[in-house]
């Protein structure tokens, strides 16, 4: 009985630590561009040819989607609130650690968002990816993590699968 519960507290400790980790970069990097594009006056602050930061408030869901009336957007956030709860509760019944990394890097990055949309009715995006004249959708940290942590999972599911019909 000890051991499992010593397992658990490391999972948990692990899963934990890369939800804060996530959180705390997500949360430096917004509050840094929004200090220095607002206190500063900033429209936008060249990087390098590829990539600028443009500080855009996400009112919507992913890439800016569905921005629409107070209900709607309220209704959105309860719906990613019991989202994160159940991808917890995935994280908890997790097997492995490549699964816990990736469901931590949602969670990390989902709660990021959801803080955002609670404090300021709205999302601060700020990195600016672009080739040439195409501008990619801009994005933040937590958008990164979840982005991440959602490929790491396809790629874990596709890799479990493979080698569970290499064994039939």
């Amino acid at each position: 009985m000890s051991e499992k519960i010593v397992k658990l507290n490391k999972k948990f400790f692990f899963s934990f630590l890369i939800i804060f980790v996530c959180f705390l970069l997500d949360r430096c990097t917004k509050v840094l561009v929004i200090n220095k594009f607002i206190y500063n006056d900033f429209k936008e602050l060249y990087i390098n040819s590829y990539l600028n930061l443009t500080l855009l408030w996400n009112k919507g869901i992913a890439f800016g989607l569905f921005q629409s009336e107070a209900i709607f957007y309220h209704l959105i956030s309860i719906i990613i609130f019991t989202i994160i709860l159940f991808i917890i509760y995935l994280a908890y019944k997790s097997r492995t650690y490549f699964e816990l990394i990736g469901l931590s890097l949602v969670i990390g990055g989902a709660i990021g968002n959801l803080i955002d949309r609670i404090y300021y009715n709205a999302v601060p995006d700020f990195i600016d990816f672009h080739i040439g004249n195409f501008h990619w959708f801009t994005f933040n940290v937590s958008d990164i993590c979840i982005t991440i942590g959602l490929v790491q999972l396809i790629f874990y599911d596709i890799c479990k699968n493979i080698k569970f019909k290499n064994n039939v």
